[in-house]
């Protein structure tokens, strides 16, 4: 059954217990997850921790070995191969559990989307990129109720700066929320200094060559820079967030088939001075090899978050073998 986020009231939640969140707003479904918690305690497993251990995970969770009452259960990453997994828990008695399967974008054929589609007790929310208005409404807001002094310019700023993705925005916002903790105004100047998170140039000129493939280029820019742990899960994020954008791009060039459409109709808009290095990113990704890179970037981001000490050399890796695989050539 396809419910919109915002139709998700108690009630509906409350009679539920199968959920399908899919889509690339991750900052929406942060916010929805939040208030699907509330009191319970909750479990958060990726995908492939379930498949590779299904049967011990099936057993616990009927058996209640694991889980008490009121269980939340989440499960990142999933894809079609944990269609299987729920129609199993779908043929069980559950009581008191409910299970949130995250995805990112997932196609109309997709068997985990016709699934929880289809079938009248699922819930299936699709998370759709927030348009600039519905960005600038959020910081707006944010602004207003905090009673801060900012121009509709500086709000800009910093939405632009966020790359057009909420969960960038309210990480900007918050920062920024203890930055005025004694102080109603801010500043042009204060921006630049605290919404560093999308202008790293270093990393960003890292990241637009690994999606062009110029693999010199990375390897050049990897030896010039000593970057640290910390720098390595920004690396990560400013991956996934560019190979978001250039998905839609891709799939946005394969219908109309015009590349200065495509990047002209873009939406936020494309800087002139990056617009050429954005054609050769399109050209170098069809639309299923940018998803495929988006899933490894997720279990990358997960690899590095386990083994920090390390996190240099998994991503330094990474970006050269992405940069050195052949897609569309």
């Amino acid at each position: 059954m396809i419910v919109k986020h915002y139709q998700l009231n108690d009630n509906l939640i409350n009679k539920k217990k199968f959920f399908l969140f899919y889509g690339n707003n991750e900052g929406l479904k942060s916010e929805i997850i939040e208030k699907l918690k509330k009191k319970n305690e909750v479990f958060t497993y990726d995908e492939k921790e379930i498949l590779d251990n299904e049967n011990s995970f099936i057993n616990n969770l009927l058996s209640k070995s694991l889980f008490d009452e009121k269980k939340i259960i989440i499960v990142k990453r999933t894809t079609d191969k944990f269609v299987k997994i729920v129609e199993i828990l779908q043929g069980k008695k559950i009581e008191d559990i409910k299970l949130i399967v995250i995805s990112n974008i997932l196609e109309k054929k997709s068997k985990l989307r016709n699934l929880f589609e289809k079938e009248k007790l699922f819930i299936c929310v699709p998370f759709y990129p927030d348009n600039e208005q519905t960005l600038f409404r959020i910081a707006f807001d944010f602004f207003k109720k905090k009673k801060i002094s900012i121009s509709t310019l500086n709000i800009n700023l910093i939405i632009n700066k966020s790359n057009g993705e909420r969960e960038n925005l309210l990480n900007e916002l918050n920062k920024i929320e203890h930055y005025t903790k004694n102080k109603k105004t801010i500043s042009e100047e204060d921006i630049a200094k605290l919404t560093n998170l999308s202008e790293n140039y270093s990393i960003s000129e890292l990241i637009d060559n690994c999606l062009a493939k110029n693999n010199k280029k990375i390897i050049h820019i990897l030896n010039e820079n000593n970057f640290s742990h910390e720098d390595c899960i920004i690396i990560i994020r400013t991956l996934l967030n560019k190979a978001k954008r250039i998905l839609k791009l891709s799939y946005d060039y394969k219908n109309n088939n015009n590349i200065d459409l495509t990047i002209s109709s873009a939406k936020p808009a494309i800087f002139w001075k990056d617009k050429e290095l954005v054609k050769q990113q399109i050209y170098k990704w069809e639309p299923d090899n940018i998803k495929n890179l988006i899933f490894k970037i997720n279990e990358i981001e997960l690899l590095i978050k386990k083994n920090l000490n390390n996190s240099v050399n998994l991503i330094t890796n990474f970006l050269i073998e992405q940069g050195s695989m052949k897609t569309n050539n």
